[in-house]
């Protein structure tokens, strides 16, 4: 009766030691599911991620004279500079997703944290103009790659949760825009007036970004699983076919020409009016900060709804009003106006939320985002240029102006197309 007896109480005994046994008994979806802790190190790299995405562009504008003078460079170079950031992010932005599926998205954008950080620090470093630019573009490509990549990790992470999370990180990428922005000069004159050291800070917050992607880069699923990756339907998905990828990318790409337009433009519109310099720079770091809240709110709103059309009228008439006003009563209804138009740049994380919504898989968020990104990015180029041309002939404000609120209409246009509810696996 003992020996009988035995037998199960020695398996029981050899079960509690024997920790690879455990797992086995356990639901599939827990076993292979990630720890919370890993889900927390996303969030962390999402964010400072994000607030590294733009201090490496509105650094340099904030001392964008200093660096001209530092390093003799003329206007029209310092032109052409002014044109690298969305020049870049097309470029390099197409690489994306064939990075992506090598190496997986994590590991991209840890790469691509080390690039901006490499950028800003070698950038103050160099004593030429063609080394500068080079700096620059190193520091561009990593943004560029990250751009794509973050509603693609957000799509995959977080599947039930793509407003939220989208809401997140553009909330960090809006906070990092309007901190370099304000804090880029008193920074470099509490450092002694050199335009290198103010320039050079921005790395150390590049390179704290680059920790929490170190133990993520090892995941090639982008925390979804094999079976995502390997999809057969993914390789064929023909992003082209696809009408609402396009209007995607067309409203991506005229957004962007309007929020290039407001940070090249909009201070030299208030002092031409007759607003002091200072004040000027108070109130694009306004028009920059409107989009710390919203860019938490809208998508977080947006993703409840089927259809984003409503939202795109809404921010597209925030930015008509706006330019009406600078049109009318530039000083008069000066802080109304950079009000306005800070609504209405909330479509950029707008455009990012409807990228997670507008595919099924995470493959195809991936071809999207790449596509839409790259695609707006070269839309936007001749937007800031056209501008400084008409200002440049005109000898005023009122062509540039007439210009902005006239592209408005298309975004709205392509906004609405983009918003409705399909995915481009319907299409194609």
């Amino acid at each position: 009766m003992h020996d009988d007896v035995t037998p199960p109480r020695t398996p029981t005994r050899t079960l509690d030691p024997a920790a690879p046994a455990a797992p086995r008994l356990e639901s599939p979806a827990r076993a292979a599911g990630p720890a919370p802790w890993v889900f927390r190190l996303v969030v962390v790299g999402l964010v400072l991620a994000a607030l590294n995405l733009r201090p490496a562009i509105t650094s340099l504008g904030a001392l964008l004279e200093e660096v001209r003078d530092g390093l003799h460079m003329s206007g029209s170079v310092a032109g052409v500079l002014t044109s690298v950031p969305p020049l870049c992010f097309a470029v390099f932005g197409v690489m994306a997703p064939r990075l992506a599926r090598r190496f997986g998205p994590g590991a991209v954008v840890c790469a691509g944290m080390v690039a901006i950080t490499a950028g800003l620090a070698i950038r103050p470093l160099v004593g030429g103009t063609a080394g500068f630019l080079a700096a620059s573009a190193l520091a561009l490509m990593g943004i560029a790659v990250s751009n794509v990549l973050m509603p693609v990790i957000v799509k995959r992470w977080f599947p039930d949760r793509v407003g939220s999370m989208t809401g997140l990180y553009s909330m960090a990428l809006a906070l990092g825009t309007s901190l370099a922005a304000a804090v880029t000069v008193p920074m470099t004159e509490a450092m002694g007036g050199s335009w290198k050291a103010g320039l050079g800070i921005w790395a150390a917050l590049a390179a704290a970004a680059i920790l929490p992607w170190i133990p993520l880069a090892r995941d090639r699923s982008g925390g979804t699983g094999h079976r995502a990756a390997q999809r057969p339907e993914a390789p064929a998905l023909r992003i082209t076919r696809s009408r609402t990828a396009w209007a995607l990318a067309c409203f991506f790409g005229l957004q962007a020409t309007a929020a290039y337009i407001t940070m090249g433009w909009m201070p030299q519109i208030f002092r031409d009016a007759g607003v002091s310099a200072g004040t000027a720079g108070v109130l694009l770091a306004v028009t920059m900060a409107m989009g710390v809240p919203l860019a938490f709110v809208i998508p977080r709103v947006a993703a409840r709804m089927k259809n984003q059309g409503p939202i795109v009228v809404f921010l597209g008439a925030c930015g008509l009003i706006g330019y009406g006003g600078l049109y009318l009563a530039p000083s008069g209804g000066a802080w109304a106006w950079a009000l306005l138009l800070g609504i209405s740049n909330c479509a950029f994380p707008l455009a990012l939320t409807m990228i997670g919504m507008r595919s099924r898989s995470g493959a195809g968020v991936v071809r999207l985002s790449a596509f839409a990104q790259s695609t707006g990015y070269l839309i936007s180029i001749p937007g800031p240029l056209l501008v400084g041309v008409l200002y440049q002939h005109s000898g005023g404000w009122g062509l540039p102006i007439a210009l902005m609120a006239a592209l408005m209409v298309p975004q709205m246009v392509a906004g609405v197309l983009a918003g409705r509810d399909r995915t481009i696996e319907d299409e194609c």
